[in-house]
């Protein structure tokens, strides 16, 4: 695999990149933020994509990933929640590569995220099934089967009595809400108790802002799966992105 390779992270607010040593998983350039534009239009975020490429310097034999807000598949965004609804049935891969000059791997933004804390974090050298969630909003999710991205699980929506789990598990209803971390827990018990009937994974990954809390919260769940919280934070779309362009490129 090469040493260094580019990510691109797309978010609601703003998208971010930054060259990554593959061998660290650390950025080797600085990382470079540009608003994401309004109405955000493919067109609009590719050209911003285009622009970040260009400050960053990034050399034509430098692979690029793109993270995305939304499932995709073959390159196809089926629907966009975040962005502009223009996105729905686009091909991103095709996009990104007449905007950028070069062929582009796109995923998902949370499977970018589970990527990175396999490759350099949490689940690092962890064998088996590991499931990572990014709480925020929603609840993001990634299931990596001994180091083989599954990718597009939207196990936040999954229908647990009757509701849309993040509807109530998330760490957007928590604030929301305002609940105790001790209300909140009994929530996440629910909720990461019935993935754990589902999948039987090794390890859970708990991402998103309010795992830099998670001695609050972790210690009151009961479950037979080890649960920790996840390393990389904000830097894990983009290492995530760069990481799974390179070992594409590889074959």
């Amino acid at each position: 695999m090469a040493s260094t390779a580019c990510g691109i992270d797309i978010g609601g607010s703003g998208v971010k990149a930054a060259v990554v040593d593959l061998e660290t998983g650390e950025f080797t350039t600085e990382r470079i933020r540009i608003e994401t534009p309004k109405p955000a239009t493919p067109e609009a975020v590719a050209e911003v994509c285009r622009q970040l490429l260009e400050q960053l310097e990034v050399g034509p034999d430098i692979a690029v990933g793109v993270a995305v807000p939304a499932p995709v598949i073959h390159g196809v965004v089926p629907f966009m929640a975040n962005l502009d609804p223009a996105w729905a049935g686009m091909n991103v891969d095709e996009l990104m590569e007449k905007h950028l000059g070069r062929p582009v791997v796109t995923l998902n933004d949370a499977d970018a995220a589970g990527i990175a804390e396999v490759a350099y974090g949490a689940a690092k050298d962890v064998q088996g099934t590991v499931i990572v969630t990014t709480q925020g909003t929603g609840i993001g999710s990634a299931i990596i089967v001994d180091g083989v991205l599954v990718p597009n699980t939207e196990l936040g929506h999954l229908e647990i009595d009757g509701y849309d789990a993040e509807k109530r598990a998330s760490a957007g209803q928590k604030t929301l809400q305002d609940l105790s971390w001790k209300k909140w827990a009994k929530r996440l018990q629910r909720y990461y108790s019935h993935v754990e009937m589902l999948f039987s994974p090794d390890l859970f990954v708990v991402g998103g802002g309010v795992s830099k809390k998670h001695e609050k919260f972790m210690p009151l769940l009961e479950l037979k799966t080890p649960m920790v919280p996840a390393v990389l934070f904000n830097t894990a779309g983009i290492v995530g992105a760069a990481y799974h362009a390179a070992r594409k490129a590889q074959g």
